[in-house]
């Protein structure tokens, strides 16, 4: 049994590809970074079964796709992630993460949990709130621009200087959709990752403050859910912080079902 890293997504695909498939929506946050990541990873077993997969993006912060406990406590040994240096951040799900953190021997703190939900049967909000969905466009990006970075703000981590790329790439993809009220102004967004070994994820959900309260959150993530089925998505995903118990209950209205709960963890010394 053993860890084994490239920096190729086509040799990552290649060795890991039946996993990564198998369990495409646990391992939806690898799925997703894996075509920019610095360093990915798969722990393949004696009989060549590969039953655990991670990626480092850029950031450095790993994050573990389905991964037993047995593999995950497999890469404490220092440099086993790629160099000398020692994460301070690791994310994934809350089992394996915590097998990693207790087996390195470092403190370590729990700074973010997540539940991961895959939807069942889409069920639209009753009643159905005022205004319509509609996809985003270039002009829509200085103020998708602010929004995003008050999510990001609103998840605990510093905003970037400039989200235009990421915006435009959703927007050019037709993944980023708006929810406008009666009188046309926008109210809410969300955004889907594309469509990799069939799973999808909704993400960037977000109303502003002074739109809270009106059904504006479920009607566009109802219709980005539904857009990524159309599209031909098997599993349509999200995250909630567990925190939040308000985003937690409408996913559920809407038909999302828990599927695993997830931790980020930051180490100090």
């Amino acid at each position: 049994m053993t860890w084994s890293f490239t920096d190729s997504p086509a040799v990552f695909r290649a060795a890991a590809g039946g996993h990564l498939a198998a369990e495409a929506a646990r391992n939806t946050a690898v799925l997703t970074l894996m075509d920019t990541a610095e360093r990915l990873g798969w722990w393949a077993e004696p009989d060549g079964r590969v039953t655990g997969v991670l990626a480092v993006p850029p950031s450095g912060a790993p994050s573990f796709g389905a991964v037993t406990e047995e593999a995950a406590r497999a890469l404490a040994p220092a440099g086993l992630l790629g160099d000398e240096r020692r994460p301070a951040v690791v994310r994934g799900e809350t089992a394996a993460v915590e097998a990693y953190a207790e087996a390195t021997g470092r403190r370590w703190e729990p700074t973010t949990r997540m539940r991961l939900f895959r939807l069942g049967e889409l069920t639209p909000q009753d009643p159905a709130p005022e205004g319509r969905a509609r996809l985003a466009t270039e002009a829509d990006v200085p103020l998708l621009a602010v929004w995003t970075a008050a999510f990001v703000v609103a998840m605990g981590h510093e905003p970037a200087e400039d989200y235009t790329g990421l915006l435009t790439e959703r927007i050019s993809g037709q993944r980023l959709r708006l929810w406008e009220a009666p009188d046309g102004r926008p109210v809410a967004m969300a955004a889907l990752s594309r469509t990799i070994e069939g799973q999808a994820r909704v993400h960037l959900v977000f109303t502003p403050s002074a739109e809270r309260g009106r059904g504006y959150a479920a009607g566009v993530t109802e219709a980005v859910s539904r857009a990524a089925r159309d599209a031909g998505a098997a599993q349509v995903v999200l995250f909630t912080d567990l925190s939040n118990p308000t985003s937690n209950a409408l996913y559920q209205r809407l038909g999302y079902r828990p599927l695993t709960d997830h931790l980020s963890v930051t180490f100090s010394g």
